[in-house]
């Protein structure tokens, strides 16, 4: 499969703005990164089966979960589209988008973009201040987690099988990893 399509120019936030909503596209340290085609059916069932469990989690506490596409704006040359995301500052929310990082963000791994969550993102998310991410790997139907510490920097992943429970520290919720891959056997 395709890897990741890349402008190889230097874009801004404002770059971002004017193009067109035909195409779907995240920027990178100023690099802009295509997100066609479309996810797949599985990857949707996962999108939907974190968003339904959280937002029964999270319903009467400060936090919200929102799923892409919804621009998050890290910097002047950092835009992104994760794919569930949970935030509780509010002050973050606008009409528009998300400004500044979220406290969680999950990204459902597919074969065209899994490098780049894997590599740019991670680095992207850790230099941000993302609390906690996570690789939704719907192949091996597992869970990676990165959880930032003390001097920002994320340490060792922890991995997360089926039988397991995920816990999502900084909000304090917990979701079987079973829960998450639910409805997607065939």
């Amino acid at each position: 499969m395709a890897q990741a399509a890349r402008k190889n120019e230097r874009y801004t936030v404002s770059d971002y703005m004017s193009w067109s909503d035909d195409e779907r596209w995240e920027i990178i340290g100023g690099e802009a990164w295509s997100m066609t085609p479309a996810p797949t059916t599985k990857h949707q069932r996962i999108s939907r089966n974190l968003v339904g469990n959280f937002y029964s989690m999270l319903k009467d506490t400060p936090c919200e979960v929102l799923e892409a596409p919804v621009d998050v704006v890290l910097s002047e040359h950092d835009v992104v589209q994760p794919d569930v995301l949970i935030i509780c500052d509010k002050a973050k929310i606008t009409h528009a988008n998300i400004q500044g990082a979220p406290d969680v963000v999950m990204e459902i791994l597919s074969p065209s973009t899994a490098g780049k969550d894997k590599r740019e993102k991670l680095r992207l998310y850790e230099r941000c201040g993302v609390r906690e991410y996570f690789l939704v790997d719907p192949e091996h139907r597992i869970v990676e987690h990165f959880k930032l510490e003390e001097g920002g920097k994320y340490g060792p992943a922890r991995i997360w099988i089926p039988g397991e429970t995920v816990l999502i520290e900084c909000i304090g919720v917990e979701l079987a990893v079973d829960d998450i891959f639910a409805g997607t056997e065939g």
